[in-house]
């Protein structure tokens, strides 16, 4: 079977499986999860093929015309070189990480078959992202994605929390979709192309007429795909999805597409100063205001959204100083180690029967009560807080490697004010990521009260998707060495400054958390804090909805809690209650946005109902009145009908002669 054969089916068998699923999901339920899991399976079997059979040479790429549009063609075409190719392994094992943990946590689950071919059908979208070099396909597999998100997030239907949460991320990424559409359109009309390789080859010609309109409506799009600022609102609550989909969409996958475009069509962005300023300081402020925020949430999912959405600025800044091998390097281990955080904090939330960080810190022994959650998250939040072996800590400096790079000024085309606020931030970004992830293992692990309840022992399947993704959380980092030869051949090593700053950094915020944890940790005992706690006999997914739907009416916020021991709350001071509503943007974007929008809406019903209704039930009354005026004159009689006959003949000789006489007059 040929390389290209092979890619074909990588998006073909998730699709397949979904397809499948949902016909026989009713009639046939025994092949349900079959049909979720091995589907999935195969085709990441088949993405190590294709990685192996690409290797670091020359790009595949290979088309046919789909169909003629009058003007630019569309191609079916494919497109894999190294970085398209380890993408495309991340996204299989962690989709199918995904399906066999999900098999356990929604075990009981009515609607588990529409679930699982949903999972499918969004994981075949993003192999096609992935593999394809036609603009036009990657939109098709953009939207895709977009859809399956909407229906997976809002899969706890009967909660408000998850209505709320998949209509507002449906809304939020289309608003940046619409203009991502026009900037596909503006750049093909420069290009003269929808294939990938046409565009990048008209750019290294400086055939772009408008390179700074184009990157900037692209941007649009993915800010809104990858939650960057201004439109990220939508990812925290997003979490009102169950914890797998959190897993597959907001670390490896959708949240991941965003990236991969700007990483796919760099040169673009390059071609505009003012697009690589823009994305960078876009880049800055949301690694540091989603620092901030997630340190000061009481949902451990919130806290692990909040913390995704830097890391992606992360990879948006290593992009917007011109390091697309830093980028994907940090999209692959953030993929691998976030996964695992979410998939863990699926199990966390069944052993605690909360998703509550205040009341996890009022329980003690839950270390004891799930080892294997307990030693994998504790790794991976080291990962997450670049804690040198681990894989974080190679990625994450090699983008501040860049960054510093691109401030010294030895990028070529990348302003130093670029490189400057991606190094500034991210070293910020570095110390509020190791406060969070410190805050977060303390408040979990460290709790003190009442012993944590008893759920009984964890689904095997369960734990053993987080030992899976253990293992590259731990070994990817020592990757490094080899992958130049697969992305651009810039050395991925850690320099000397940006690796004693970044640490430091890191240590520095873990410390001054234990630090304020040690000073507030005995407010614990003294202030109780009402939680609810899901029964003991729940499934996990019973558990998280249980949670998700009681934590506004236990704590009154389905983001914060009023717990005066949160050592968040210390650190933050009076910056903590805006931080835990996301400094407001949602109401900013309420006044700006939703309340005219709702009152033109209310116009419009007004003059609908009260203008147009009126003559539209006019012009069907007036015939009615008349109608009945003239059926009054209707009664059968002849002598009536003739006394009215000779008087109107009466009145018209009498009006003639009248005329006459006025005319001869």
């Amino acid at each position: 079977m040929t390389l290209t054969t092979t890619a074909v089916l990588v998006p073909l068998l998730p699709f397949l499986g979904a397809v499948a699923g949902l016909l026989l999901g009713r009639r046939a339920p025994g092949f349900v999860r079959p049909l979720a899991v091995l589907p999935t399976l195969a085709a990441a079997v088949l993405t190590v093929t294709v990685a192996v059979g690409q290797g670091t040479g020359p790009a595949t790429d290979v088309a046919t015309r789909l169909t003629p549009t009058g003007s630019i063609p569309i191609d079916l075409a494919l497109h894999i070189d190294g970085f398209a190719a380890l993408i495309a392994v991340l996204v299989g094992v962690v989709a199918t990480c995904v399906q066999i943990y999900s098999t356990a946590y929604l075990r009981d689950d009515p609607r588990y078959p529409s679930y699982a071919a949903l999972v499918s059908l969004f994981t075949s979208a993003m192999l096609l992202v992935v593999y394809t070099g036609d603009l036009m396909l990657l939109l098709v597999g953009w939207e895709v994605m977009g859809i399956c998100s909407y229906f997976l997030v809002g899969h706890y239907w009967e909660t408000e929390a998850a209505r709320a949460a998949s209509l507002k991320a449906f809304l939020v990424t289309k608003l940046g979709d619409v203009p991502f559409l026009f900037g596909i359109f503006a750049l093909a009309a420069d290009a003269g192309t929808f294939r990938i390789t046409g565009i990048l080859g008209s750019v290294a010609a400086g055939g772009l007429d408008h390179p700074t309109l184009i990157a900037l409506l692209l941007l649009a799009g993915v800010a809104g795909k990858s939650a960057q600022f201004p439109l990220h609102t939508w990812l925290p609550d997003a979490m009102a999805g169950p914890t797998p989909v959190s897993a597959l969409i907001h670390a490896a996958t959708m949240v991941a597409a965003g990236v991969y475009l700007v990483a796919r069509l760099l040169p673009v962005f390059a071609a505009s100063a003012a697009a690589l300023v823009v994305l960078a300081v876009m880049a800055g402020v949301t690694m540091v205001g989603s620092g901030l925020a997630a340190l000061a949430q009481d949902d451990i999912k919130r806290v692990l959204a909040y913390s995704t959405v830097g890391q992606l600025g992360y990879m948006l800044g290593a992009l917007a100083v011109g390091d697309r091998g830093a980028a994907v390097f940090h999209l692959l281990t953030h993929g691998a180690f976030k996964a695992l955080l979410f998939l863990g904090a699926g199990v966390l939330i069944h052993a605690a029967g909360t998703n509550s960080l205040a009341a996890m810190s009022r329980m003690s022994g839950l270390a004891r009560r799930v080892p294997d959650a307990y030693w994998t998250v504790t790794v991976a939040l080291l990962a997450l807080a670049a804690i040198p072996p681990f894989a974080g800590f190679f990625s994450k400096e090699a983008v501040l490697g860049a960054a510093e790079h691109a401030a010294t000024g030895d990028a070529h085309g990348i302003p130093g004010a670029v490189g400057w606020t991606v190094l500034v931030s991210g070293l910020l970004t570095a110390l509020l990521t190791a406060a969070y992830a410190t805050r977060l293992w303390l408040l979990v692990f460290k709790g003190k009260g009442a012993e944590a309840p008893d759920h009984g022992p964890q689904p095997v399947a369960m734990n053993a998707m987080l030992w899976v993704l253990f293992v590259p959380t731990v070994a990817l980092g020592l990757a490094a060495p080899f992958l130049p030869g697969w992305f651009d051949g810039r050395s991925l090593a850690p320099t000397l400054a940006t690796s004693v700053l970044g640490t430091g950094a890191a240590l520095v915020g873990g410390l001054v958390t234990y630090a304020a944890w040690r000073h507030t940790t005995a407010l614990a005992a003294r202030v109780p804090l009402g939680a609810v706690v899901a029964a003991a006999d729940a499934t996990p997914a019973v558990a998280e909805e249980v949670a998700i739907d009681t934590h506004a009416p236990a704590y009154g916020d389905n983001a914060a809690a009023p717990d005066p021991a949160d050592p968040g709350r210390l650190l933050l001071g009076p910056l903590q209650r805006h931080a835990a509503v996301g400094f407001h943007l949602d109401a900013v974007y309420s006044a700006l946005f939703v309340r005219p929008v709702r009152a033109a809406a209310t116009l419009v019903r007004f003059l609908d109902r009260a203008v147009v209704d009126t003559y539209v039930r006019g012009a069907g009354t007036a015939p009615g009145l008349l109608g009945a005026a003239v059926r009054r004159a209707q009664t059968g009689n002849v002598q009536t009908y003739l006394g009215a006959l000779l008087a109107g003949s009466l009145v018209l000789a009498v009006a003639a002669v009248l005329v006459a006489t006025g005319t001869g007059a």
